[in-house]
C-alpha cells in the first residue's frame, strides 16, 4: 500500500491501526484495515518501504496524520548491519 492509497484510507477512516515493525536493521511498517487485513507500506514503485530508524518511521506515520501506533521490536538488531 502506497502512501497515496494509505492517505486516501486514513481520510476514509478505513485504518484499524497501524504498527512499525523493526527487524534486524531494517524498520517497515505494517497497516491493519477495517477488514482486518495487515498490509505493509510501499514504495509507489511497489517495493516495501523501508526505513534504518525507528524515528523516520514515525515522523512518516505522523506526517500522514496518524499520531497513535504501536511498536514491534522484538526481532530489532539496532547493531546489525543491513545487506545491500
Amino acid at each position: 500500500m502506497n502512501s497515496k492509497t494509505l492517505k486516501a484510507l486514513i481520510d476514509a477512516g478505513a485504518v484499524k491501526s497501524v504498527c512499525i515493525v523493526a527487524y534486524g536493521a531494517t524498520v517497515h511498517v505494517s497497516i491493519m484495515t477495517l477488514s482486518g487485513k495487515a498490509q505493509a507500506a510501499t514504495t509507489l514503485k511497489g517495493d516495501i518501504k523501508t526505513w534504518s530508524t525507528i524515528d523516520s518511521a514515525a515522523k512518516w506515520i505522523r506526517s500522514l496524520g496518524i499520531g497513535n501506533m504501536k511498536l514491534n521490536v522484538t526481532k530489532w538488531a539496532p547493531n546489525q548491519r543491513a545487506m545491500l
